[in-house]
């Protein structure tokens, strides 16, 4: 049966079950063709979608600027879909069936796609010190889910690059320790070399030329013109750690674990992120952030 069939005959049950208005029949229509148009950009039909798929899908609606309760509308239509077509046996895995709604007044974070953090990666000249620097400002933020507070106040010995450990700082003077993966690793490597070479007697681990900690206020303006020069619009500093913490959730990591390396004091804090996935959640971030084992951002020769 084809992609049209199915919506049709979806569209018929509800009708006859339910009882449903031509106005909201158009409505489940209109939002059921926002799945379709997701799933056909990712090269697969509607009864090919797992729930990973439906995860990304609805984060991609919270990106597009949908507001909560429309978000909740579409998954509702995306529930009772699927339902349908497992209820039909036109599919043996039900993918939305761990796909939760919104709360409502849910506040929903900002955060980059992997193929933006890309985007921004590749706009510091990693040729001249200060390229070298902002890339790994950027990278470590991205690796460890920094906030721009904790980002200034590190200090060379926060690092160790054998374990691959970050130790911060954080609110209320709670020192946390965060695995960082190994694209970070590489950065902070190089950075860390050039780093030694100069003759300062900061303890921070980013300074600038002239060897003077580094304020929030250059790490906000950095972050804004490397975002502009990627063509990217409302991005500040904790977009990276919105993107961290999201990324982790939509590749498997469980809450507890973001938790802690977030450092928030409240799991209800971190549990915001599953909101804009679902809450079948998994192991935590050596196995799934995306660049914690791959060699995406390091140099071609490498």
């Amino acid at each position: 049966m084809t992609e049209r069939d199915l919506v049709k005959e979806f569209l018929s049950y509800i009708s006859a079950e339910r009882g449903l208005s031509k106005n909201t029949l158009a409505a489940y229509e209109r939002d059921l063709r926002k799945l379709k148009d997701f799933a056909a950009e990712e090269g697969l039909g509607l009864a090919e979608v797992s729930r990973g798929d439906l995860r990304a899908f609805v984060a991609s609606l919270s990106k597009q600027g949908l507001s909560v309760n429309s978000i909740n509308r579409v998954i509702s239509a995306v529930r009772g879909f699927y339902r349908f077509l497992a209820l039909d046996r036109y599919i043996e895995i039900n993918p939305a069936d761990e796909i939760d709604t919104l709360s409502k007044g849910l506040y929903l974070p900002n955060f980059l796609s992997e193929d933006d953090i890309e985007k921004l990666f590749e706009g510091p000249n990693t040729s001249l010190e200060t390229g070298l620097r902002d890339r790994t400002i950027l990278e470590l933020m991205y690796a460890a889910g920094l906030r721009v507070s904790e980002t200034v106040n590190i200090g060379v010995r926060d690092i160790d690059l054998d374990s691959q450990i970050l130790t911060c700082v954080g609110k209320g003077d709670k020192e946390r320790k965060i695995p960082i993966g190994r694209s970070a690793v590489k950065w902070l490597s190089e950075y860390l070399e050039g780093r030694r070479k100069k003759e300062t007697d900061a303890k921070n681990l980013f300074v600038s030329p002239a060897g003077r900690p580094l304020s929030r206020q250059t790490i906000f303006k950095l972050v804004k013109e490397y975002s502009e020069k990627a063509g990217l619009e409302g991005v500040s500093p904790h977009t990276l750690r919105h993107s961290f913490a999201t990324h982790l959730i939509q590749h498997g990591a469980d809450s507890r674990s973001v938790q802690a390396m977030l450092g928030h004091a409240d799991i209800s804090t971190t549990q915001i992120y599953t909101h804009i996935t679902d809450n079948h959640l998994r192991n935590a971030y050596k196995k799934f952030h995306p660049r914690s084992t791959s060699s995406v951002g390091l140099h071609k020769d490498d």
